[in-house]
């Protein structure tokens, strides 16, 4: 039985990246091993892994199922961390979502479901 999973993203940067993800996007920093990186918000864990290759975090990104997600749209609009092309919409799948590229270049989506609501 399947009960949770934790996206593993590149990192470029430690130290830049353990800044991004604490003051932009508000996540908890936990570890740091040898630049494997661990961070926290709510029920959501993110782990990062370090690279020196730039095309593997433009090529990588996770997807976040949240609430409220116009709240989290307006804390991050504030950061300027929002995708030039990822703006808060509805989706055809029944998502209301935005996209943010974190210091590195992954991409991670944040979105909820709204095909039960009117």
């Amino acid at each position: 039985m399947l009960k949770t999973a934790t996206p593993i993203l590149a990192s470029l940067s430690a130290e830049e990246t353990i800044k991004f993800y604490t003051e932009k996007l508000g996540f908890t920093f936990h570890n740091n091993w040898d630049g494997y990186l661990i961070f926290s918000k709510d029920e959501i864990s993110i782990h990062l892994w370090p690279t020196d290759d730039e095309s593997i975090p433009k090529n990588t990104g996770c997807y976040i199922y949240v609430s409220e997600v116009n709240q989290l749209y307006k804390e991050y609009t504030v950061q300027e961390v929002i995708h030039p092309n990822g703006k808060l919409k509805n989706m055809p799948w029944g998502m209301r979502q935005f996209s943010i590229l974190d210091n590195n270049g992954n991409i991670i989506h944040f979105g909820e479901d709204i095909s039960e609501k009117p």
